[in-house]
């Protein structure tokens, strides 16, 4: 077992995180492992859309952007790649990264494509939720895809054939920085301790900006230096899963003690257990130290047994989303706009009788507390915004019309429209055995 410290960078939180703090990591980051995190349950449904419609799509849309940027950087610096971007496709995603490795004459570049978290034949029907009542059946809507969230066990293989570029679907988010230490260090996936820890630090990375300053940021309440220029984290991970969360001197942001608590309890329902495929993170005794500038360290974590069951993300065909919105500007703004928001409600429910999900805001006064609180005071600039979720294009063209006609059917003084139609997903969870799960690889070179 070695026991030297890995250097874990993280390469994305999200699937339209930014490219420029990716490639300062591959850079000059000195790591060992450049990870990117790239899948949400809607960007998993999204991906099955885009694959139905063209067989060679469905994996991250900025996937070519991303390796042509970091791919030569790393191979120069002995840099391994890990990531989810293969979304619903991990093996047209692949290829991708091989034909992009040989036009930057990286020849002999390994890359391994993970699959087998697509779990579409085993769900049906009957198939009950476990965050939504009912089952697949009740939705009503054309299911495009299922996928489990897989963990180590899927990429260790991948990693120990010595690939360069590992590229999956789902993978559960800690999972990807995980395997990595699992690797070098030797960790036995029953070591529910070491697990613990190293579950940790992938928690921990898994958002990018968010532990060192991004979403962390609120002016006058928590100030952040140079955000605009905010850099992405670095993990220094220990063999015996105690690690420091840096980032890159010259670069925005900040790492400190209260970035790293947010983090940790982001997402986390109950920190004695926060359940991942590989095991049943324990953090309520996790010591956060700050040792030096954007420097700091975590240790204590724990771990139990993993769940017998794993998670999957249903995702089904939503049909459209239609977004329109009228602007109202200057004195008595709030009553015409109010006066607007009633109308359209009026006319697309009692007299156009649309179906789906329907929804008037109000910009500027309600949009995101309508169902909180009710709106107080007055305001100049006030815009109506209308959404309507359906199956039924037609209804979507129909409300897209009739906000567009408020700009002379009245309130007085609306201007500013401006509408547009999106494809739509609707996602639910459900659990499988573990058991039921065949995850595989395949290896290719440049």
């Amino acid at each position: 077992m070695q026991t030297d410290t890995i250097r874990l960078g993280c390469g994305a939180g999200f699937s339209s995180d930014r490219l420029g703090p990716a490639i300062d990591l591959a850079q000059r980051g000195a790591l060992d492992y450049l990870v990117f995190e790239c899948i949400g349950e809607r960007t998993m449904a999204f991906g099955h859309r885009d694959r139905m419609l063209d067989p060679n799509r469905g994996y991250n849309p900025q996937l070519r952007a991303r390796m042509r940027g970091v791919l030569a950087h790393c191979h120069a610096n002995g840099t391994k790649i890990v990531t989810n971007m293969g979304v619903a496709n991990p093996r047209a995603a692949a290829l991708l990264v091989i034909e992009i490795a040989r036009e930057l004459g990286l020849h002999g570049m390994k890359v391994a494509c993970v699959e087998g978290d697509d779990v579409s034949h085993l769900i049906g029907p009957d198939t009950a939720f476990m965050d939504h009542p009912g089952t697949v059946a009740d939705v009503g809507l054309r299911m495009v895809g299922a996928n489990v969230y897989l963990g180590v066990e899927a990429l260790l293989p991948a990693l120990e054939s010595g690939a360069d570029v590992v590229i999956a679907g789902r993978i559960a988010d800690p999972s990807l920085f995980l395997s990595p230490l699992v690797h070098r260090f030797g960790w036995k996936l029953d070591d529910w301790t070491a697990l613990g820890r190293g579950t940790l630090a992938g928690h921990l990375m898994e958002c990018g900006m968010q532990i060192t300053g991004g979403y962390f940021a609120d002016p006058g309440f928590k100030d952040v230096p140079r955000l605009a220029d905010c850099g992405f984290p670095i993990a220094e991970v220990a063999a015996d899963g105690s690690f420091i969360i840096g980032k890159l001197d010259g670069t925005g942001g900040c790492v400190t003690p209260a970035t790293v608590k947010e983090q940790l309890l982001y997402e986390v329902h109950d920190p004695r257990s926060y359940l991942t495929p590989d095991v049943a993170a324990d953090f309520s005794g996790v010591s956060v130290t700050e040792v030096g500038r954007d420097r700091v360290r975590l240790a204590g974590a724990d771990g139990h047994k993993r769940p017998d069951q794993l998670k999957v993300t249903v995702g089904f065909d939503g049909g459209f989303l239609g977004e329109g919105g009228v602007s109202y500007a200057g004195p008595n703004a709030k009553a015409r706009a109010l006066l607007a928001a009633d109308v359209v409600r009026e006319r697309l429910t009692r007299i156009n009788r649309l179906g789906g999900d329907l929804r008037v805001d109000l910009i500027g006064l309600n949009a995101l507390h309508q169902t909180a609180e009710q709106p107080v005071g007055d305001a100049n600039d006030v815009r109506v915004h209308v959404a309507l979720r359906s199956t039924d294009r037609d209804d979507i063209d129909t409300m897209l019309w009739e906000v567009e006609s408020l700009l002379c059917c009245g309130p007085a003084g609306g201007g500013g429209y401006r509408g547009q139609v999106v494809p739509c997903v609707v996602t639910h969870s459900c659990l499988i055995d573990r058991s039921a799960v065949s995850p595989s690889f395949e290896l290719f070179v440049a």
